[in-house]
């Protein structure tokens, strides 16, 4: 179905259910269904036009005739989406609005936070349009007028984003992911909530499983909180949040999970410089020095995941680096006879934001590719932001990828055919490490494969980077902080400092009494929530739903002492609608002191003057300028947070090429191996790969990009959660096949 006949559809039905509920008296329940159904025909026949010029020049954006995807297509899909779940919403009330079994008020709910979405949605595309106007012809990233990008900003992070993590989190990706997003979404809103607290390990992981009960069955509060989450916690928090799957309990039940594999020894690479050939004249050498930014000279760790014992691996000199990981690194199986060396090996490098995870988090995949690929692999743990910011990561993974080809035979391979490989942020790294190795002029990779890479973190807009404001997993703010850490702008979080003075046994003293309190907390709030529940059956007429969200958000300790919350009732009916109807939306507000947002993701490098002139933004001048671009009468839904001090100025240094390859001279970029790339069509990073992509097609440069459908960014870390995860890391696996073994 196309465009124009899913919008005269839902209109078609919008109209006739108004027409229905505005018949059936001066009820409120009826009012606001008759307004919910106005609303829903005013914002898509707004919203079409719009999609229908982002879509008439979609085309021009893509890297190919076979490879149709871009931001703008993304922004047409996410859109079009929402309106067939308000279309088949819209269909079903049509059918039961005459049953008995009609549940009105679970319905309403639903409709309202899809019109929420639908006009947040509406404004995404008008921005859009925005950048098809100011950005070069054929660019997805603004490289226009500072000014322009400050001012396009100011506009952006003003819009309410609590709508995208209720009911209608996740709406945008193939159906059997949504479960998992909801789990993600409130155990993260249960861990936020236990952070500030200065808990560790397995108590603030015990309390939030105690507490989240009413995230599970309330979904504004879920989206409320989550956006309250996201704007306002430090990436100190989403380091804490990232790594829980490092915790000893988890990782060991994914990898009982995973394929069975001879080998997956940590080892331990001396800081020690060592020579290698140039490849131009391998009887000259140059020195692999260690790493030495910001820390000195230490260790490098890298995982050796291997589906069979090869030769080289039990040698002495392998087995003098290993390092001990526990009872998970001692093997217990009887030593089998050796396979021959591969004739390849692959080199790995995880994701995180920079910020979090190691390659502990990512063996349960590892070990499949290990088996499929018939090859070992090597994981670099490198250094993590914002302790080791830009460029310790790159020189760690660096010299841990020549320390690989020097050593390969230790590593049971050859080193005929190597392939570096990595998602997201370790994607970008491996394309900075083959940039440096090819400075260096030593050996560069056959090939690569990043998986939804980033490759610019330059303070740039772009279609794509709006699909942020709805990204359950890379919301705006998130990207903001993990690239603040990496550019070193970060400040070290004082509560470490605090852990540190409480010592190991105060730690554990102070978490058993907080896991006890929230033990007693998290049942009264169970309890409270379901009763809560069954009191709205019997008391429908004492209750209303603002006495309701206040009794859940009062609930379970949500107010701490030095942060008070409290319920402020906003409406977030559109300005065009008559009358305004507070029970539409209601949010959480933060009041009083919070930790300001460092939200300068989409900014370009600003003057330092011009950050102290208007940081703070009001509500009344977050308002001002919408005019220029929206049309008149439209206004789209603002944040309930208040003011948000916005930082104008980006660090120069994100500018580097061995920062943001996109960014890199042609010069540089012509020195890159065959390049593979996965991406995903709703990532908010799918422009980098597009871009990435034209660049070195431009440059007459081997280069191949797939895009896949209906998954989030982070799809590898979920291998075995569908069919579509499981098929999408299969196109990961040929793409590393293609380098480690090409055509003919």
């Amino acid at each position: 179905m196309d465009l124009h006949t899913i919008t005269q559809s839902l209109v078609a039905l919008a109209e006739d259910n108004m027409a229905f509920f505005s018949s059936q008296g001066p009820g409120e329940t009826a009012r606001r269904l008759s307004g919910v159904f106005a609303g829903v025909r005013e914002q898509a026949l707004g919203l079409e036009p719009a999609l229908g010029r982002l879509l008439s020049v979609a085309h021009l954006f893509d890297l190919d005739a076979e490879t149709p995807a871009n931001g703008y297509r993304s922004l047409v899909h996410t859109a079009r989406c929402c309106l067939a779940h308000l279309l088949h919403k819209c269909r079903y009330v049509a059918s039961n609005r005459r049953s008995i079994f009609f549940r009105t008020s679970h319905n309403l709910a639903e409709l309202e936070a899809y019109l929420a979405a639908l006009t947040q949605l509406r404004a995404l595309a008008y921005y859009g349009q925005r950048l098809l106007a100011i950005n070069r012809p054929g660019g997805l990233f603004f490289e226009g007028d500072e000014k322009i990008t400050a001012e396009f900003l100011r506009e952006y992070v003003t819009l309410h984003k609590g709508c995208f993590y209720g009911r209608c989190l996740g709406f945008q990706f193939t159906p059997a992911i949504r479960p998992f997003l909801q789990t993600i979404s409130i155990g993260l809103v249960s861990f936020g909530e236990h952070y500030k607290r200065n808990e560790t390990g397995l108590s603030v992981t015990a309390s939030s499983l105690f507490t989240s009960g009413r995230f599970a069955i309330d979904p504004e509060l879920r989206g409320a909180e989550f956006e309250r989450i996201i704007q306002n916690l430090d990436v100190h928090f989403w380091k804490a949040f990232w790594n829980i799957t490092e915790i000893e309990v988890l990782s060991s039940l994914a990898n009982m999970a995973s394929t069975t594999v001879r080998i997956s020894r940590l080892l331990s690479l001396p800081p020690e410089a060592f020579e290698m050939p140039l490849t131009s004249d391998p009887k000259l050498t140059v020195t692999i020095s260690p790493p030495l930014a910001h820390t000195g000279p230490g260790p490098v760790l890298v995982r050796l995941i291997s589906y069979d014992l090869r030769e080289g691996q039990d040698s002495e000199e392998l087995n003098s680096l290993v390092k001990s990981e526990g009872p998970r690194g001692l093997e217990l199986r009887p030593r089998s006879q050796q396979a021959p060396r591969s004739r390849s090996l692959v080199i790995h490098i995880h994701g995180g934001g920079f910020v979090a995870q190691t390659s502990r988090s990512h063996e349960p995949y590892l070990k499949g590719w290990a088996q499929e690929l018939g090859a070992p692999i090597v994981s670099i743990d490198y250094s993590l932001a914002p302790e080791a910011p830009f460029p310790r990561a790159l020189e760690e993974c660096f010299f841990a990828y020549c320390w690989a080809v020097k050593h390969c035979t230790l590593l049971g391979s050859t080193g005929e055919r190597i392939c570096l490989a990595g998602d997201s942020a370790g994607g970008n790294l491996c394309f900075t490490v083959s940039l440096r190795a090819a400075a260096y002029g030593v050996r560069v990779p056959d090939g690569i494969m990043a998986a939804y890479p980033v490759t610019t973190l330059q303070s740039a807009a772009s279609p794509s980077r709006l699909l942020s404001i709805m990204d359950p997993l890379l919301p705006l703010s998130v990207l903001s902080k993990c690239v603040s850490a990496y550019s070193g702008a970060e400040t070290e979080d004082q509560s470490d400092s605090d852990q540190k003075a409480l010592g190991m046994m105060g730690l554990v003293r102070r978490d058993t009494s907080l896991l006890l309190r929230d033990l007693r907390l998290g049942a009264s709030s169970w309890l409270n929530s379901f009763l809560e529940l069954s009191g709205r059956k019997s008391q429908k007429s004492s209750i209303t739903p603002v006495e309701s969200m206040r009794r859940s958000v009062s609930e379970a300790a949500l107010a701490q002492p030095e942060c008070p919350l409290s319920l402020k009732e906003l409406s977030l009916q559109d300005s065009s609608e008559a009358t305004d109807s507070p029970e539409m939306s209601l949010s959480v507000e933060t009041l009083g002191p919070n930790t300001a947002s460092d939200v300068n993701f989409f900014l370009r490098p600003e003057h330092p003057q011009e950050e102290e002139d208007g940081e703070e933004l009001s509500p009344r001048d977050q308002s001002q300028g919408v005019s220029n671009a929206f049309p008149e009468g439209f206004h789209p839904r603002r944040s309930s947070q208040g003011a948000i001090r916005m930082p104008l100025y980006s660090a120069p240094i994100v500018k580097n090429p061995f920062m943001s390859p996109l960014l890199a001279p042609d010069s540089m970029l012509r020195t890159l191996p065959p390049v593979h790339m996965v991406a995903c069509a709703l990532d908010p990073m799918l422009d980098d790969s597009v871009m990435f992509a034209r660049r070195l097609r431009g440059l007459g440069q081997p280069v191949t990009l797939r895009v896949v459908e209906g998954l989030p960014h982070g799809f590898l870390s979920l291998a075995a959660l569908c069919r579509e995860t499981r098929q999408a890391t299969e196109l990961c696996v040929e793409r590393i096949r293609l380098v480690l073994a090409p055509p003919p």
